[in-house]
């Protein structure tokens, strides 16, 4: 594989959130901003270490009111190490003159590395040089070496190494308001005289933490014993440094939690593993080792800027969600294990993610879809709760399953706390579907579609086909009171209730689920059919009304496009020009009009694609079939209709926006498309949406843009035991590769350039795959290349 690095050169403090986020280092474990480790959290710097699923709940007093969150915790930070002279203060590029900084991420070897040449006066300088791993093959393993190197003098300088436990949650500023205190009962000691640990627990999850550390020195050294401050614990050593001599210091950390299986007492854990760890050299060549193991089942091969962008978007996504989440009981972070944004809960971003996953690692995307299936229970309460069978998936959930969506937010535009209705927001139980089923078609995965996953598909089916309500003035059933993706509307302009009725993109997808549920349990065998709807207590009849609610559910139209939502073109049209020369950057739109006492919910705008969405889910073909389903004609020229009409009344407020967008017109071959999948590409390595990524990069957006690729460009779709492709041209991007694993098949390589198709096959054991094209079907055996010059019928 091509060794990529993404690189930073000079200190910019303006900058530092945003690189500490692009520059985490992660394991799908647990994960460490790329913060300094010189440097403390403040303003300009925030380091911080995330465990993937450990939580805590937390209440606060917000505008009155007592409120709950739960959050992902920042665990104790065993980065910090500083170092100053002999007597003088601690050096920062915050404190002391930098003459040269520059980071490297090496993407290909999971490798952070750092070098900063602090100016000291009189012709003197310290230059510091730093690598440092997550380890990929050990997932409570990680390491920093440190090399200190004098220049025009000899030096005595002195090292402070520490594990903090003081740490808080404090990383995004419209949350500070919240409490973020999450560790308690804080204690350390001294294992051995290299070791120091920490352990600690979380307040109310009851989460018990140990962290351990080992330090290391290859030159002349006084260490000096461990000692313990009140929540750190702190090693100490004193480095003799020769005039052009470079002196060696390393860092081993282990990190254990009470989830961790096959362990006692985590911060015996940790000692143990820190002190059986290797030294750096040996570390470093396991962790390069493990990560060529990855890559090699993942990789992709972009040409020029879009493919650079393409790798690192693609390292974040295997850093967060990698072979060791398959162990795990969690879900989808939407910003990663990269900050504390949106509190590391998972919402419908799986929806953008699993797809990419199920064709190279569907380990993962199985235990991803295990962790919906174990909140199964809690989902059909929450449908108990409001009188319906069935489940209904949480917009934002956490640890348990329970619903844990903000009940209010903060508009930092005009600093009042609102109500949050963004938990109607009842697709994401859709999301879940989806993904079940397109697992189940791309792995050939009967026995989890047959058990976990007819489980949860028929209990969301359940639920929309009990929240369906029949008019008889229209002879349709209708979904009311939810929202949409847009998430600008939640209401009726002047209702005095939140939710809406009929969204288009619920309505549509509801109505697929249902239809999906019918075919499980069609293709389910006769005694596993009879044992699921006992255990269910699906009663009878329920599937007939089924059948009929996938059939009737009301889909709203005007001015001969689909509407977002009944009601919708009754709203008034924005002056968007007006507001784009008074603001400049619209993405926000909601908060602009909220700061001047309006609201989005009297107009047609959009944050992001909403009915639109349903030409990113489905290929034009279903998503015909689906409107015919529900007794509706969709021919090419409406949807193009449509597609142009949202387009100029969206705000692209999301980092999925210009995702979907530029899919859309993707495959509709449209001139306009590059421009939307740049702005997908540069979504956070440019910030776009204007200081988010330093709170965490936008998963969901990283791994859609991988799958634009991988499905979008090329038509793929793995349905009726074929892989199917359709490919579009997009100039900007006519020359890929991808290599991927379908069903039993390793490695399979896809390469698309300049109107050829190549498909190799690695020898293997298995059934020839069934390729299939608009104009032709094929069989590609294990061992052959299958070369194949498409013509415009396939593009």
């Amino acid at each position: 594989m091509q060794a990529l690095t993404w690189a930073y050169d000079g200190y910019e403090p303006e900058d530092e959130r945003l690189r500490e986020a692009l520059c985490t280092l992660g394991n799908g474990r647990f994960a460490t901003r790329g913060a300094l480790p010189e440097c403390a959290a403040d303003a300009v710097h925030y380091p911080g270490t995330y465990v993937a699923g450990c939580y805590n709940r937390l209440v606060s007093r917000v505008a009155g009111r007592e409120v709950e969150n739960e959050d992902m915790v920042n665990v104790p930070n065993w980065l910090p190490l500083r170092f100053r002279l002999a007597g003088g203060s601690w050096l920062t590029p915050d404190t002391a003159t930098v003459l040269d900084h520059r980071q490297v991420l090496r993407l290909d070897a999971g490798l952070l590395e750092r070098r900063t040449r602090y100016g000291l006066g009189s012709g003197r300088s310290l230059t510091v040089r730093q690598q440092r791993i997550v380890h990929m093959g050990d997932p409570c393993l990680a390491a920093l070496r440190t090399e200190f190197t004098a220049e025009g003098f000899t030096a005595d300088v002195e090292i402070e190494a520490a594990i903090d436990g003081g740490v808080t949650n404090a990383g995004v500023p419209r949350y500070r308001d919240l409490a973020g205190r999450h560790l308690t009962h804080v204690h350390t000691g001294t294992a051995a005289p290299d070791t120091v640990w920490l352990r600690c627990r979380t307040r109310t999850s009851d989460i018990r933490i140990g962290t351990a550390t080992r330090l290391a020195c290859d030159g002349p050294a006084a260490p000096v014993p461990g000692r313990h401050e009140h929540l750190r614990a702190v090693q100490e050593l004193r480095l003799r440094l020769a005039p052009g001599r470079t002196v060696t210091v390393d860092k081993t950390a282990a990190l254990h939690t009470s989830r961790d299986p096959a362990i006692g007492d985590p911060v015996h854990a940790a000692v143990d593993r820190v002190r059986a760890a290797p030294g750096f050299a040996a570390l470093l060549e396991e962790h390069r080792a493990a990560w060529e193991q990855v890559w090699r089942r993942a990789d992709i091969d972009v040409p020029a800027e879009a493919g650079r962008i393409l790798r690192l978007h693609l390292f974040h996504v295997l850093q967060t969600l990698s072979p060791h989440t398959a162990d795990l009981d969690v879900g989808v972070p939407a910003r990663g294990l990269h900050g504390e944004a949106y509190r590391g809960h998972v919402f419908w971003d799986e929806l953008f993610v699993l797809p990419f996953l199920n064709l190279h690692f569907p380990e993962v995307s199985r235990a991803l879809l295990r962790y919906r299936h174990r909140r199964l229970g809690p989902a059909c309460a929450a449908a108990r709760a409001v009188g319906r069978r069935g489940a209904m998936y949480p917009w934002q959930s956490g640890s348990d399953g329970r619903e844990e969506t903000q009940r209010l937010h903060l508009n930092p535009r005009s600093g009042r706390w609102l109500p949050d209705h963004s938990h109607l927001q009842r697709h994401v139980g859709s999301a879940v579907a989806y993904n079940v089923w397109q697992y189940a078609q791309a792995s050939g995965d009967t026995e989890f579609l047959h058990t976990e996953g007819a489980e949860t598909l028929l209990q969301i089916a359940r639920f929309w086909a009990d929240s369906a309500t029949w008019d008889a003035r229209l002879g349709r059933h209708r979904i009311l009171g939810v929202m949409g993706p847009d998430e600008y509307h939640d209401a009726y302009p002047d209702a005095d209730r939140p939710g809406l009725d009929d969204n288009a993109y619920t309505n549509v997808t509801a109505a697929w689920v249902l239809a999906r549920a019918l075919d499980t349990l069609r293709t389910l065998p006769e005694p596993r059919r009879r044992e699921l709807l006992a255990h269910l207590r699906v009663e009878d009849g329920e599937p007939e009304r089924w059948e009929e609610v996938s059939r009737t559910l009301h889909v709203p139209f005007h001015d001969g496009v689909i509407s977002q939502f009944e009601g919708y073109a009754d709203l008034a049209e924005l002056d968007w020009a007006g507001y784009r020369r008074r603001y400049g950057d619209i993405r926000r739109l909601d908060r602009i009009l909220e700061a001047e006492g309006d609201t989005a919910n009297r107009y047609k705008a959009s944050k992001q694609a909403d009915a639109l969405m349903l030409g990113h889910l489905f290929a034009p073909a279903e998503l015909r079939s689906l409107f015919g389903r529900l007794g509706h004609r969709l021919d090419e020229d409406q949807w193009a209709r449509t597609v142009d009409y949202y387009l100029a009344r969206t705000s692209h407020g999301s980092t999925l926006s210009g995702l979907v967008h530029g899919w859309i017109l993707a495959r509709a071959r449209r001139a306009d498309a590059w421009g939307f999948v740049r702005e997908a590409l540069r979504g956070d390595i440019a910030d776009v949406q204007g200081g988010t990524t330093g709170e965490g990069i936008h998963l969901g957006a990283m791994a859609g843009t991988l799958d634009l690729v991988q499905r979008g460009l090329t038509g793929l779709e793995t349905r009726e035991d074929a892989l199917w492709l359709d490919p579009v041209p997009l100039p900007e991007l006519s020359s890929y590769g991808l290599t991927l694993r379908y069903r039993g098949h390793w490695g399979v390589r896809l390469r698309m350039e300049h109107g050829r198709m190549e498909i190799a096959v690695p020898r293997s054991v298995c059934a020839p795959i069934d390729v299939r094209l608009p104009d032709r079907a094929l069989g590609v055996e294990p061992g052959e290349t299958c070369r194949i010059l498409l013509t415009d019928d396939d593009r």
